[in-house]
């Protein structure tokens, strides 16, 4: 049986003997008995393992190492000690042995050293915990989407287009790149797809396809960024949600992303109670409480310009001046949200920083473009009214030398049957950040790649 399933019904097993097949993670011996820390991966919690000399091959047991696979036997015993319940040891099959150079030992390891060793980071605490909230966290967003009438639409990973406009695309090729560099030019006639290929950096454009089919739709899955950054929150590899809604303007797009986001934390909180709680102690004191308020919270919408004249007026010495016209700051993200004491939406930013999807607004100078700000964690969401008018979209990428060729199918949808639609982007490791405190995307992503860094 599992774990899990013992917890769950421990009142039922209690005085039965158990087969349980895991993991030691902790052994400690006495002369005559010893406990073992026993974990088999499908809940937080482990048991404790209790063995003593009536054993005929007690001093076998005695020498089972931290990380050894086994398969126990036990007697389910009320625990003497602060564990909920016991195991009695009545017989031990050593499944797989671990040498003593294992490298995740009972005691503390840093963060940094644990990157080393990602394929046994699972195995701590702290990444067992964040990787069965990423599984939950993942598993409510669908299960959000599904349940609202969404289809699940799989974007290609391969692209000819760049959907934010900043070339920051990894390339893909079979072209010999010695050659290449010997002749100094690049035949891409010549190359497997014939054209300039390179990873996806969103799934934005082609899933607005869907939504203008479908009504409702969204995709999950993985994206890439040839970013030179080291930050705590950019990675090369990471993955996105980005759901598309036709019929939609940007207040509806803006009633999704807040219901999204609070039927997901909810989500976790109800479902990853274990992990949250020792999140709470360990990562992030009062993180439980801070994802509560936000559940419960009123999230304030506000104009960009409305949010500059408040930044401008405060009587605070900015490291960055806010400035009409231009982005803001984390500082600024902070402040906005202490000010309004929730999350924020800063809706209809100046034309000239966003994308050329987005719908001019009215006033010639803004796109009803929105950013949802967070408290304790900041940007967490960026969308968008989509431009619908054909004209207006060829001018607008006019404007901003965003070429025609290779996307006249995302010019055509507003010929065949164009309508008002929206969406937005959320980061699905950001949002892990802020569900567990962990404050580094290197730590809520199994495998980081990062610049320099593609290791297992």
């Amino acid at each position: 049986m599992d774990v899990k399933e013992l917890y769950k019904k421990i009142e039922e097993y209690k005085g039965k003997e158990v087969t349980l097949q895991g993991w030691i993670r902790n052994h400690r011996k006495q002369k005559d008995f010893g406990f073992l820390d026993f974990s088999d991966g499908t809940c937080f919690k482990t048991v404790q393992i209790v063995y003593d000399s009536s054993l005929n091959n007690f001093e076998e047991i005695a020498k089972i190492s931290v990380g050894s696979a086994v398969t126990v036997v036990g007697i389910v015993k009320d625990s003497e000690g602060k564990q909920d319940f016991e195991l009695q040891l009545t017989s031990i099959k050593l499944e797989g042995a671990c040498p003593e150079d294992y490298p995740i030992q009972p005691k503390r390891h840093t963060r940094e050293f644990l990157r080393e060793v990602a394929y046994l980071r699972p195995r701590t605490n702290l990444f067992g915990a964040v990787f069965r909230v990423r599984s939950v966290a993942a598993y409510a967003i669908h299960k959000y989407f599904q349940d609202n009438g969404y289809v699940y639409f799989h974007a290609p990973i391969i692209t000819a287009s760049d959907c934010e406009g900043a070339g920051e695309m990894f390339q893909l090729t079979t072209l010999d790149l010695e050659k290449v560099a010997k002749s100094g030019s690049v035949d891409y006639s010549k190359d497997f797809f014939g054209k300039q290929a390179a990873l996806t950096v969103s799934g934005q454009l082609q899933a607005e396809t869907f939504a203008l089919t479908y009504k409702k739709t969204y995709t999950f899955g993985p994206t890439f960024r040839a970013e030179n950054s080291n930050t705590k929150t950019h990675a090369s590899e990471f993955w996105m949600i980005e759901p598309e809604i036709a019929f939609c303007d940007l207040e509806g797009d803006m009633d999704i992303m807040e219901g999204m986001l609070k039927y997901v934390v909810k989500y976790v909180l109800d479902n990853c109670p274990d992990e949250m709680k020792f999140f709470d102690q360990f990562v992030e004191n009062g993180l439980i409480e801070k994802l509560e308020k936000l559940v419960n919270s009123h999230f304030t919408r506000i104009d960009h310009e409305e949010v500059i004249k408040i930044l401008k007026e405060a009587d605070v010495k900015w490291e960055f001046a806010p400035e009409y016209g231009e982005d803001i700051a984390k500082e600024h993200e902070k402040y906005i949200t202490e000010y309004f004491h929730g999350p924020v939406f800063i809706k209809n930013w100046p034309k000239d920083i966003k994308a050329f999807y987005m719908k001019l607004n009215e006033d010639g100078k803004t796109v009803a473009a929105v950013d949802l700000e967070v408290p304790g964690a900041g940007e967490l969401m960026g969308g968008s009214q989509r431009e619908e008018d054909y004209e207006k979209l060829k001018e607008r990428m006019k404007d901003m030398n965003v070429g025609e060729e290779g996307l006249e199918w995302y010019l055509n949808l507003r010929r065949y049957g164009g309508c008002v639609h929206s969406g937005f982007g959320m980061g699905f490791e950001r949002l892990l950040i802020y569900l567990t405190g962990v404050d580094n995307i290197r730590d809520v992503i199994p495998y980081p790649r990062t610049p320099k860094n593609c290791e297992f």
